[in-house]
């Protein structure tokens, strides 16, 4: 099954920052380029930095918290297949 989604609702759910701290590690990060704000572009980059604020990554727990809460159910009946 493949549902496509719009890189916006990716962003929103907290699971942008999810993914890229842990691409840090190998000094890589997902980059979103926007213009007015939509997304005009995304690729992967080797980037210097690694990790995130204590804010930032505060809001995405939030984010990715809401999102497994609002799709536990699909999640579940998902994995029974």
């Amino acid at each position: 099954m493949v549902d496509p989604k719009e890189w916006g609702e990716f962003r929103n759910s907290g699971l942008l920052l999810i993914i890229n701290q842990l691409l840090h590690v190998f000094g890589w990060a997902i980059v979103f380029e926007f213009e007015n704000d939509q997304v005009i572009k995304v690729y992967p980059a080797r980037v210097k930095f690694r990790g995130f604020d204590n804010k930032s990554t505060s809001e995405a727990y939030v984010k990715v918290t809401n999102y497994l809460k609002e799709n536990i159910n699909q999640l579940d009946e998902e994995v029974k297949l």
